[in-house]
């Protein structure tokens, strides 16, 4: 009974389009090889991608080495292609090399992760004449390549239909609204932040240790605790300037801003504990600007590297 069911069930979809009189969309077998990622701008947010992408179809007029549509793309060339329609089907192999725009998410910098995407259409037929399927045998990448500063985490292909809400100029539809099918492939990558943060970082913690060693100079020398201060404030300050101008614009909080920013309050600190000690100073009480000095040394060193490491595990982990 069970099998009966099923069979009834599967010819009931196998006549239904016959029955509507609509033609079930071809189909386009797809794959991809990649053999190389390179010139990730991430100023300009963009990336360059080399790859081989074949297609198997049978309706000719696809002809995807006119109508291919990469949308992401700033551009891209083909360096090869070859089409073999011996066995009744079109088999198309091209090389590609794209500038690929993306966006990037810089919460995290520099222990970020990233996904870059690349997707296909059909510029000239919509979903409803053809479709997408996946050819995932084999690898998708070279392993032997090398993504510069980066690790690939994972490498997914998918296929699905992106809508369009416009017409296109076309005055035939009744509604502004067209599907495309599609091919994308997500690439995961996390970069190798172990080296690069301290060559980015590095001027800002010894723009800290500056203003820290205020706290060890003697309080009779007030000028000098002041000008290790506010110089130690004008560094970090610097060093923020110069992160941000190689990172794309961000509305966000982002962990360079955070690490900063704790920078700058503890510098601050610094200097208000000066004025503090120097008002200390001239009611003479010399012995508590020295003790008060101490008891501070210990209560910001401690929480400023506290806060710190709790901020840096929580990005690298997350």
């Amino acid at each position: 009974m069970k099998k009966a069911l099923l069979l009834l069930t599967g010819f009931i979809l196998s006549v239904t389009p016959a029955l509507s009189g609509q033609t079930p969309p071809d189909t386009v077998k797809t794959g991809i090889y990649v053999t190389s990622i390179h010139d990730i701008d991430f100023k300009q947010s963009e990336y360059t991608i080399n790859l081989w992408l074949w297609l198997t179809y049978q309706n000719k007029a696809f002809d995807f080495l006119q109508n291919l549509e990469i949308p992401q793309a700033k551009s891209f060339s083909k360096s090869f292609s070859t089409i073999d329609t011996s066995n009744g089907h079109v088999y198309l192999l091209m090389k590609l090399q794209c500038v690929m725009k993306d966006s990037w998410r810089i919460n995290n910098f520099p222990f970020d992760k990233q996904r870059l995407r690349f997707s296909i259409e059909n510029s000239q037929f919509d979903s409803k004449s053809m479709v997408f399927v996946t050819d995932s045998l084999g690898k998708q990448y070279d392993p032997r390549f090398t993504l510069r500063g980066w690790n690939i985490d994972s490498f997914k292909m998918s296929t699905g239909t992106k809508a369009y809400e416009t017409a296109f100029g076309d005055t035939s539809l009744a509604t502004p609204h067209t599907e495309y099918s599609s091919f994308t492939v997500r690439i995961g990558i996390s970069r190798d932040a172990g080296q690069l943060f301290w060559k980015m970082f590095l001027g800002m913690y010894v723009s800290f240790l500056i203003a820290y060693i205020c706290f060890y100079i003697h309080p009779d020398n007030i000028d000098s605790r002041f000008g290790l201060g506010v110089g130690s404030l004008f560094a970090a300050i610097g060093n923020k300037y110069i992160i941000d101008s190689s990172l794309p614009d961000s509305t966000t909080f982002t962990l360079v801003d955070t690490l900063h920013g704790i920078t700058l309050f503890f510098i601050f600190a610094v200097i208000t504990s000066s004025a503090w000690s120097l008002k200390l100073i001239k009611a003479n009480k010399i012995k508590e600007a020295h003790r008060m000095d101490l008891i501070l040394a210990q209560v910001v060193l401690l929480l400023y590297v506290a806060l710190n490491v709790f901020f840096i595990t929580k990005a690298s982990n997350s």
